[in-house]
């Protein structure tokens, strides 16, 4: 059975990198039928911390990933990794130096494998210094400490990045060192920002919490750093983290460097947003209102949600969401400064007025008829609808733009739009 792990460092956020090679070996391991399991390297006892690890473990469930064994802590084994060094040694294969202990590589050796990815890789032995094991504080060296885990845990592939190219023939040795098969390795390309640089702060966040934060639903950053990766033969680029478990193939994952395109995802994201069902979103969209300050409780989901019928079209990330529909939920917005001129003139004032009242009596309070009184009133007037649709969008929501007047209109309700045209009217 193929057994794969993700193996993460509590001294940190989850990076957006860790964060596909976690999905990638979930993505594999649940599409072959096999096992997926966490390991936590935290022999770095001074900076990983348990927020950390409580984040990344809650991080990788936001994305959708489950795993099937109770995760290892490497912290706990380190009376492990020094009685396999103390094998090594007592084989002939390590040697003490002082308190470390070191592994003897072999020199005048080829060490090749066929990644998964790259295909047929050979490092020369004597590129390579002897190995430390066991460190001078008795805390383990990475490489060590990885192979000890792995083989103890059964596992049969490594999916990892290309950072760790070069730590693979280092841990080949130590494989052979104890008389074990190596598990089949392929190493990712690394992602980069736009500009061909590695990913940093300023090619926009670089953790998953960030994105969470920001408002991006995780099946799209889930799809999103499956995309980095590997694509599907039809090319299709909307892919649930499900779709894509059934459609994955190994042997198809690209070995070139990906660049990281936030308005690649951001589009994503929107597809997205559009297609999840309101009893999805209301929740979510509320705890963004809630953190705006805006007093989102006062009114019933059924409200929010037809608010979003009207804006899911326009947002790419959730917190985009609050600036765009403030003027649902509060009568004190934000007036656009480019919409002022609107409301500038004594005739937009008075078209207002008149709105308003021929509004307060209207007994059908829907868009269509809303937009019936509008386009009689322009009529009547002999002039156009925008010198009115204008002014009321202004007075009804603080902004030049948004979805369909009469639209919102109907969503506000009577009280308030004829409340504040009639406001707008008098300021």
């Amino acid at each position: 059975m193929v057994r794969v792990r993700f193996a993460p460092s509590p001294t940190g956020f989850l990076h957006i990198g860790s964060a596909r090679t976690a999905i990638f070996n979930w993505l594999f391991a649940r599409h072959i039928g096999g096992k997926f399991l966490i390991r936590i390297e935290d022999t770095d006892l001074k900076r990983s911390e348990t927020r950390f690890l409580d984040e990344i473990l809650e991080d990788l469930k936001w994305l959708g990933l489950d795993w099937d064994e109770e995760p290892i802590f490497q912290s706990r084994r380190f009376d492990v990794y020094r009685q396999k060094a103390d094998e090594l040694v007592a084989a002939g294969r390590a040697y003490r130096d002082g308190d470390a202990v070191l592994f003897r590589v072999e020199p005048g050796r080829t060490l090749a494998y066929d990644d998964l990815i790259h295909g047929r890789i050979a490092v020369e032995s004597d590129t390579l210094k002897d190995q430390v094991l066991i460190k001078s504080d008795g805390s383990p060296a990475y490489n060590f400490s990885c192979v000890v885990d792995d083989a103890h845990l059964g596992i049969t592939h490594i999916l990892r990045g290309d950072d760790h190219i070069s730590n693979t023939p280092k841990q080949i040795v130590f494989y052979e060192a104890f008389g074990l098969t190596p598990p089949r390795f392929g190493h990712m390309p690394l992602i980069l920002g736009a500009d061909g640089a590695k990913l940093s702060k300023r090619h926009g966040g670089v953790s998953v919490e960030e994105y969470k934060r920001e408002g991006f639903l995780p099946e799209a950053l889930a799809n999103y750093l499956i995309l980095l990766g590997w694509m599907p033969k039809d090319g299709r680029e909307v892919m649930p983290p499900a779709e894509a478990v059934r459609l994955f193939e190994i042997a198809e994952m690209n070995d070139v460097q990906a660049k990281f395109d936030i308005q690649k995802l951001r589009w994503l994201n929107a597809e997205y947003i559009m297609a999840a069902p309101n009893t999805r979103l209301v929740p979510l969209v509320r705890a963004h209102l809630a953190a705006a300050n805006l007093p989102v409780d006062s009114f019933p989901d059924a409200y929010v949600a037809r608010v979003l019928d009207l804006y899911k079209v326009r947002a790419k990330t959730l917190a985009e969401f609050p600036p765009m529909i403030d003027c649902f939920f509060t009568d004190d917005f934000p007036t656009d400064e480019d919409g002022r001129k609107h409301l500038a003139s004594p005739e937009s004032r008075a078209y207002l007025a008149a709105l308003a009242d021929r509004l307060a009596g209207l007994g059908d309070f829907s868009h269509a008829a809303i937009e019936d009184v509008f386009r009689r009133f322009a009529e009547e007037r002999a002039i156009k609808v925008g010198p009115i649709v204008h002014p009321a969008r202004m007075a009804v929501s603080g902004k030049t733009k948004g979805a369909g007047l009469f639209e919102m209109m109907e969503v506000l309700g009577r009280e308030r739009v004829v409340a504040r045209m009639r406001r707008a009217a008098n300021a």
